[in-house]
């Protein structure tokens, strides 16, 4: 039986702030809001903390246009929280919904849109609203889904993106408390009828344990306890990759094959996984079954190139050469002045006093015909270190006459093109691995 409901006391909170900190001294930190009662107690915890503590929290909101009423919601949580003068921002997800996969590719949007504006406005900290029965439902979907110990370790309460930490201060906080911690504050919060919907798998993997009686305090002990067996595996994984991973930052990788396929099959496919990750600019690892089957064809003698994660796999004299497959790269994206943007899942791009027209310049994959252009204009970046392979992933900046520059093969077609666009790898998932914490 789960306990009874309590109102989280400002000093409770504190204690769970404390264990994803450090923070700064006077703390400015983001909080997704989509105005259900878990990320409604979260902004109201959130903001009575950071003034505490001389700072303040934003809340942000994603319209993601898939229903009606989102618009109107957006400004009804918008309308509470100016009551209470806390700094609201609302994004929307504008682009062409998939025809599949739509809670993922959202879920995607969403955090790209939170973690951009992070970024942009020098906020280190992005704080989540998942609790304890959030954790218990994710550990039973994966738990159905045949994971092993990274997908039955649930969520992190912390995440480390190149933007930002992303943090989960209630994960272990039942949702009755959250509830009553605003009916205590006098909060009214918005009830998503997506959460009724049997379409959904979370939705019916709710409704299966409160019929079954399972209790959430014990299934988010289960994936803490596997989140320290994920802990040890990932860095006895990081010390396989620096050992026989030599990473290049133009995107490409050649891995020992030897020393990779000499670690344990189970360490070795990880450190393959995560290296085509981050190659690929993907927001999850390889599914283990395709990794599998890969790991195995890798090693028989005389192995061809194949495909994996956006990424192709080249066995070459001992070595294996990664890189980013040459087809599904982005469209050619309109430079704007003084606009960061992260390309292909892989870089963040920043353009310096880049012109005012948006149309007439773009950040693109440089491509055959593109590097075509550049060697023949230049000749010797034939002999370029970057394999062949690699080079027609590579960003570059062109326009209706060509390209402009590619930066990482140092090629300008004019004195000074290359400071236009400042580029730097980093992809979704990081080499290191995701730095897995589990909360004591």
């Amino acid at each position: 039986m789960e306990q009874r409901a309590e109102v989280i006391s400002e000093r409770r909170f504190s204690r769970l702030m404390e264990v994803t900190g450090p923070y700064e001294a006077r703390p400015h930190v983001a909080v997704g809001v989509s105005g259900g009662a878990d990320s409604m107690a979260l902004i109201l915890l959130a903001d009575a903390w950071c003034r505490s503590h001389g700072g303040k929290a934003t809340a942000l909101t994603v319209n993601h246009r898939l229903r009606s009423e989102s618009e109107a919601e957006a400004a009804q949580v918008g309308d509470w929280l100016a009551d209470r003068k806390i700094q609201h921002r609302v994004f929307e997800w504008a682009e062409p919904k998939p025809a599949s996969g739509l809670q993922a590719a959202a879920r995607t949007a969403r955090y790209d849109l939170m973690t951009g504006w992070c970024r942009e406005h020098g906020i280190l900290h992005l704080l989540l609203a998942h609790n304890r029965d959030d954790q218990a439902e994710t550990f039973l979907m994966r738990l159905g889904k045949g994971s092993g110990p990274d997908g039955l370790a649930a969520m992190s309460p912390i995440r480390e993106t190149p933007a930002c930490r992303l943090i989960r201060p209630l994960l272990a906080t039942p949702r009755g408390d959250l509830e009553a911690t605003l009916t205590a504050a006098g909060q009214d919060w918005i009830e998503d009828p997506s959460n009724q919907d049997h379409r959904f798998e979370r939705v019916r993997v709710r409704q299966a344990m409160a019929a079954a009686g399972l209790s959430s305090r014990n299934l988010a002990r289960s994936a803490a306890r596997y989140g320290c067996a994920r802990v040890a595996l990932e860095a006895e994984t990081s010390r396989l990759v620096a050992a026989c991973c030599d990473f290049h930052v133009s995107g490409f990788a050649y891995f020992d094959a030897a020393r990779l396929f000499g670690a344990s099959e189970d360490t070795s496919l990880r450190a393959l996984a995560r290296v085509i990750a981050a190659i690929g600019g993907t927001p999850f690892l390889p599914g283990r079954d395709r990794l599998e089957r890969l790991h195995g064809k890798l090693k028989e003698p005389g192995a061809s190139a194949m495909t994996l994660g956006r990424c192709r796999l080249m066995p070459q004299e001992g070595r294996i050469l990664v890189c980013r497959e040459d087809r599904n790269l982005p469209p050619p994206l309109p430079v704007l002045p003084d606009k960061s943007v992260i390309w292909d899942g892989r870089f963040h791009a920043k353009f310096i006093n880049a012109p005012e027209r948006a149309e007439a310049r773009y950040l693109t994959g440089l491509g055959r015909q593109g590097w075509n252009e550049v060697a023949d204009r230049i000749p010797v970046l034939r002999s370029s270190p970057i394999p062949y392979a690699a080079r027609r992933t590579l960003p570059a900046l062109i326009d209706e006459t060509g390209v402009i520059c590619v930066p990482h093969l140092g090629f300008e077609r004019d004195p000074g093109a290359g400071k236009k666009v400042r580029l730097a790898l980093q992809p979704r998932n990081a080499l290191s691995g995701s730095g897995f914490f589990v909360a004591k």
